[in-house]
Formats: C-alpha cells, structure tokens, sequence
C-alpha cells in the first residue's frame, strides 16, 4: 500500500468528530456534521435537508452583527412541541386511556418574547397553554394566549392584584387555574372571588414524599419549599366543602424537580399523585386534571443513564410510563381518567438555541526550548530540575513528579526569601515544565496511571480565550456545574491536536469552562484545532434555550448578548425572522443606576477642562468626545 493510500485512510474524518464530540448521542437528531466538516441543522424528518451554522454565521457578519450570538432555530421549538404531543397521543392509542393529555409552557424557562410568541402560535393547534408564576408572567400569558382552548395554570404566591388579574381573565373567557401552593392563599382567593362575583378553579399543589436525583432535587421531598402537606390538603378540602365551593377544585399539582434523569423516581412520584388525586375524588372533588409539573429530562451529555445530565428513558418511554401507571392507580378506584398536564419547559426550548463565539486568543503550555548548556556556577537546585528531567521514563514517572513538585516549591520558596534571582526562577520553572511534558508523554506508555497524575492533562491544557460571559449567557455552567455539549462548529473534517480549556473575558477566575461531556462522564478538557492566523474560529455550545437567557446577570456590566432567530425551509435554505441587537455599554450602564447622559456631561467637563489647562486642544477634544459617545453606543463584547 502506498504512503499516499496510508494516509486516505487514516485521515481524519467528520464521522471520527460525531464520535468524539458525541453529537449523534445528544442531539436528538437536529443537528449533525456535514462531508465539509461544518455542522449543520437538520429540523426535519428528512435528513437531507441541512443548512450549515457557519453559514449562518456568515450571513449574521453580513448583516453588521458580531459574536457573540444566540441562534434560536424556531423549527426545532415547534418540533418539541409536536414530539410531546404526538408521544401522548401514540401513549394514550395505545394503552385505551380515555383521558387527554395537554402541556403548558413555564414561562420561567424562557421568558423571551420571540420564544413565547412561537410557543403559542404553532402551540394553538395542540392547545398547549402556559404557565405563570408571577404577575408579570401572568400578564403576559393573558395576552399572548391565542388558542381558546388552551389555559393558564397560575402557580407560586399570589396577592391581591395577581388573583384579580387571573379572575377577570377567567370572566372574559380565559381558562385560569388557580394552584394553592399556601394555606393562606385560599383564603384570599376565596375573598376576592366572592367580592368580584367570580367562580375561580382551583388547583392544589402537594408535597411529595418521593424525591428525584439531580441538581434540583429539592423540589421534592417533604422539606421542599412549596406546596400542601397532607393535613393542609385536608383542611383544604374541609373549607372548600363548608363554603359549598368543592366543586372548584379541579386540579392536582406536584412539582418533583427540573431535570429528573432517572424514570424510576419519575414513576415513584406519579403513583404517589395518582393516590392523593384518587382520594379527592372521593372526598368528593370533581376534580379532571392531574399536573405533573416539570422535570421531563434532556440528554445533554448522550449517554442514556441516569447521570445528573442525562435520561435514562426516550420521551416515548416517559410518556407509556405516565399513562401506565395513572391507569393502574385509578383503574382499581374505578375513578375516571384526568386530563394529564405536563409543565415540560426544559425539554421544549432547550434544543432550540446555540451560543456561539469567536476565539480571540490563546495561551499554551508548552514546553519552551532550554539553552544548551546550564552555567556551572547555577543553584543545586536547578541542578537537581536538569538531573530528574533527565531520568523520566515509564518506570520511575511518579517518583520524578514528587522530586518535581519537590524542587518547584522549594526555588519558590528561596525566591521569597531573596535567595534566588528572577532569571534563575525563570531558569527553574522552564526546566519544570519540560519535566511535566515529558511526564505527560511518558504516562501514555501505562496501563495504570498512578492518581497523582490523574489531573496532569488539564495542567498543561491551552486556554482559548472567548468572546462571551459564562455568567451572562450559561449561568447554569457556573452556578450547579451543569454540563452542555460545547464544539467547534466548522473544521470537523480536520483532526483537533488540541487539549483546551475555554476561558471567556470577564477575567474572572470562575469564567470559564473546563468540564465536558464524554458520553457519561466528564472530561477536564476539551479536544479543539489550532488556531490559524487571520481566521476567525467558532465555537458552539448548544442545548442552552432553558433557563440561561433568564437567569444571565450582569457580571463585569456584559449585557445580553446578539439574537437572531432564523428557520429552516423545506428547501434547505433558512430565513432570518428576527434580529435583536445586544445591549449597548449605555444599556447596562442604566441597568445598574447610571445615567449615560450623565456620565457623558461629566466626561465632556473634564474634557473642556484638558482644553483650558492646555493638555489637549480643541480638535482633540471632539475626537476624545466622539470615542466616549462611540463607547457608550458600542456593544459591551469584544469587537473585531
């Protein structure tokens, strides 16, 4: 075979890129790679039918845009949506359940405008409704609403002004439930309602004693924050029957958690609803509704277990298990089966929206060059570095780590002392770190790597510094440690020769990543390309369309980032359906109490005071002006 045909089949290959960034495991199909080495979105059924995100990306540059940008996809929010539905739907055909099944949206998950409207617009044809759990997220479900089959379900604390909102929706022909999560909040509702003239239903959240694993198990549980214990339930029931005003309580509420990667604690809960919503039936409730709440889970690293960032169940599973197990519990009662409402947020949205970045710059670990000969009269110390350099090999490895570690320290701690010179420092720690290289190439030849140097990669990973705020757009990376899919988004068709650790540029310590996904466990680095001169490099974290866009803050005053919303055509082209610039300087300057034209009056004294004290003129004074304006107006990321 000749060397030419060698190296045909031993060239890296887009199907060698799916394997190692696991994107057919996680992806649920939407997005792939293409022969070029982009990835590409693939919203239907018909997978030929692609377009290339950095196209995408092209066309955002085109239109005066730069990185960052969230990409929502709509295709793949109305996808979910059919998918849950239509998983019901072949769940409930199958095992003869005579109830339904309807969803509503949390609005919590992602409040933006652009993802409600699309949410309620191709969610009308399901009837899937939404949910609110503040005034303001109240206010909006009323008036994004468009299906008059759809309804709200009204959860968390309530007021005055929030039940009135939710009574007089329910007057004008909006269908609101309105779910007890306190005591207290019944006996406002049913103030308020007799004062107003009208008849609320109403709902009643329970805690559970089952609780769920993952980040967000406190949901549950007898300890969890909201919701009635039994004997509140009871008294529940026992003061809606003396005012005659049973007949309102309509619906069972329980919330397990978000995010629950295991169905057995799934299945657990449910047959613990399903007695609570048999026993009110009884007690003479109409009842009707059983809401399972949210924590109907996403896949994030592939690896289908029960691991905190993935699911050990399809959708398809999810879906038999809760109709399954409803009719087992209410079958024997003899009780009719209820509309099943599920609060499915996470498993929406999530798909629908990729942060992508450029890369701006690099820092790497490498070994640098030694001179060719270490002065006679240097430290023992330095002596001591050269000599163990010198004795690495598979055999002795740790020992060599310990005796590098060892004389590390101890110039360090001579150099605090005055007893070493800066240029011998330098001297030491290049020696050190050709030990550690070597060391690191050297651990490749084991089968058993002792523990110490479990972690040796990660110390010699490159930093890739990137044009984003991991506090402002994946809140969720920092705050719990949750995992999301992170990947180059072109070049996929080129072998990565990179181990990196992603650093954004709020120059804070916590800003960054440096866990990834590696199908069911994690890794401490992530495999990238070398960096070419005068080429931008994208990179995408996917998955990110629940929670983060909500829950950013405003770290190092980096605002909201670019959106542009786009759908896929049938044709395999997209459309651009929105763009939304991200704030400006000003913008979050007024965020936190500024006042931008005020700062800009302060700035322009001080300037007039440069001219009058002759350290600038009048000419540059209005370029130093034009430069601040120009500030203020910019876009608080890195621009090109």
């Amino acid at each position: 075979m000749t060397q030419v045909k060698k190296e045909m089949l031993n060239r890296w290959k887009p199907d060698d890129s799916a394997e190692l960034y696991g994107i057919r495991r996680w992806s649920a199909g939407y997005f792939d790679i293409a022969p070029n080495g982009d990835v590409v979105v693939t919203p239907f059924d018909d997978k030929s039918i692609s377009v290339s995100i950095k196209e995408i990306i092209n066309g955002i540059l085109e239109r005066g845009m730069n990185m960052p940008v969230l990409l929502r996809i709509e295709n793949l929010l109305d996808a979910q949506i059919e998918n849950l539905h239509k998983s019901f739907a072949g769940a409930i055909k199958k095992f003869g359940y005579k109830g339904k099944f309807t969803g509503v949206f949390p609005i919590k998950v992602n409040q933006q405008q652009h993802v409600i409207d699309e949410m309620t617009s191709f969610g009308a044809k399901f009837h899937h409704g939404l949910e609110a759990g503040s005034k303001a997220e109240l206010i909006v479900a009323i008036s994004m609403l468009r299906d008059e089959d759809s309804f709200i379900v009204c959860n968390g604390y309530k007021d005055e002004e929030f039940m009135d909102l939710g009574l007089y929706a329910t007057k004008i022909g909006i269908r609101c439930f309105f779910v007890i999560e306190m005591p207290s909040e019944l006996d406002l509702l049913l103030k308020r309602s007799q004062e107003l003239g009208i008849l609320p239903s109403i709902g009643v959240r329970i805690k559970l004693s089952s609780k769920a694993g993952g980040h967000w198990s406190d949901s549950g549980g007898d300890r969890s924050i909201f919701g009635l214990n039994t004997s509140q339930l009871i008294s529940l029931v026992d003061k809606l029957r003396e005012k005659n005003m049973l007949d309102c309580l309509k619906l069972l509420h329980y919330h397990l958690g978000s995010q629950i990667p295991n169905i057995r604690d799934i299945r657990s809960a449910l047959v613990e609803a399903s007695r609570v919503y048999s026993d009110l039936v009884k007690e003479g409730a109409p009842m009707g509704y059983l809401d399972l709440g949210g924590g109907l889970a996403v896949d994030y690293d592939g690896s289908k277990t029960n691991y905190q960032n993935s699911m050990n169940y399809s959708l398809d599973e999810y879906c038999a298990d809760v109709i399954e197990v409803i009719m087992n519990i209410l079958d024997e009662k003899e009780i009719n089966h209820p509309i099943i409402v599920t609060e499915s947020g996470r498993v929406a949205v999530a798909y629908s929206s990729v942060l992508l970045f450029n890369v701006l710059d690099q820092t790497r670990f490498e070994a640098q060059e030694l001179p060719e000969a270490i002065p006679e009269n240097s430290h023992e110390l330095i002596k001591n570095l050269i000599e163990t350099l010198g004795y690495v090999s598979p055999k002795n490895i740790q020992e060599c780590f310990n005796d590098a570690l060892y004389y590390r320290d101890e110039v360090m701690q001579k150099f605090k002392h005055g007893d070493f010179s800066l240029r011998e420092r330098s001297l030491a720690e290049t020696i050190f770190w050709n030990i550690i290289n070597a060391i690191a190439r050297e651990k490749k030849k084991l089968k058993n790597i002792p523990a110490a140097l479990d972690g040796i990669d990660s110390t010699l990973a490159d930093i890739y510094y990137c044009n984003f705020s991991v506090f402002q757009s994946l809140p969720d990376s920092w705050a719990v440690g949750h995992i999301f899919p992170v990947l180059p988004i072109h070049h996929l068709n080129e072998e990565p020769t990179r181990n990196v650790i992603i650093a954004d540029i709020t120059c804070d310590c916590d800003g960054k990543i440096d866990h990834f996904a590696s199908y069911g466990d994690i890794r401490d680095t992530l495999p990238l390309h070398e960096l070419k001169d005068n080429e931008e490099y994208y990179i995408g974290v996917f998955l990110v369309g629940a929670y983060q866009e909500t829950l950013g803050d405003l770290h190092n005053l980096m605002g909201d980032t670019n959106v542009v919303s786009v759908s896929v055509n049938a044709k395999g082209d997209y459309d651009f359906v929105h763009e939304i610039e991200g704030d400006s300087v000003a913008d979050v300057l007024s965020y936190v109490e500024y006042q931008p034209k005020m700062l800009l009056e302060r700035f322009r004294e001080k300037a007039e005071k440069g001219v009058r004290t002759e350290k600038i003129t009048v000419a540059e004074r209005r370029k130093i002006l034009t430069a601040f304006e120009n500030g203020l107006n910019g876009y608080t990321y890195f621009e090109r």
